[in-house]
Parts: structure tokens; sequence; C-alpha cells
């Protein structure tokens, strides 16, 4: 038995077409995060002088520093435009990750779903 809405239509939701739906959206959403995982993003520091390059699964790849900024005298000059530099790279690769969901139909908190649902 089922409830009819307006229009006769059925007040439930065909399970076998949202469960379709919800199906391609893992796949999509395993692509979209394999694909994140994969794409390399670089964090600089000091106008590029000590660069970072991650990758958004948060391999890290690289690390480069301009030998003008090397100052024995000044070490700890150098740990902060390495720390910056990762914290750049970090924060690039968590952007990329977050575009993958967004791209997929997570970005809004419910996104899609909300549309699967009739909301």
């Amino acid at each position: 038995m089922s409830v009819e809405g307006p229009g006769g239509q059925s007040g439930v939701p065909d399970l076998g077409a949202l469960l379709s739906q919800v199906g391609q959206m893992q796949q999509n959403l395993a692509a979209a995060q394999q694909q994140a995982a994969e794409t390399v993003v670089e964090g600089s520091a000091g106008g590029g002088a000590v660069r970072v390059e991650v990758t958004g699964g948060l391999d890290f790849q690289s690390v480069t520093i301009d030998p003008s900024v090397v100052d024995p005298a000044d070490v700890e000059m150098l740990q902060d435009l390495v720390l910056a530099a990762l914290r750049a790279a970090v924060e690039a690769a968590q952007s990329l990750q977050a575009d993958a969901l967004g791209d997929v139909g997570f970005g809004d908190g419910l996104g899609g779903i909300q549309g699967l649902l009739g909301g």
C-alpha cells in the first residue's frame, strides 16, 4: 500500500532509483578523491624562496629552498619560511580535497543528496 500525494504521485521515493543514484554518487566521489590524491599542489613562503609540493592525499613530494635565504646566522628565519610553506601546501591540498567533494555534490553539507530525497 502506498500513500499518494497531490496529482496521484506516490509520497514514497522510488527506492531502486534512489539506491542507483547513491551508488553513482559513491563512484563519482571515489573518482574525485583519487584524482585529488594524485594532483600535486604547491605552498610557498618568502616570495617563493621556499616551496613545498604535496599531493591532495598529503604525500609530500619536494622542498625547494633558494640558496639566497640560507643564512647560517639566521637559521630561525629559514625554519619559519619552511613552516609557512608547509602550512600553505597543506591548505592548498585541503582546498583541492574540498573542491573534489563539491564537484560530486557534497560541498554544501548534504548537497546533491537533498535532491535525491526531493529536498
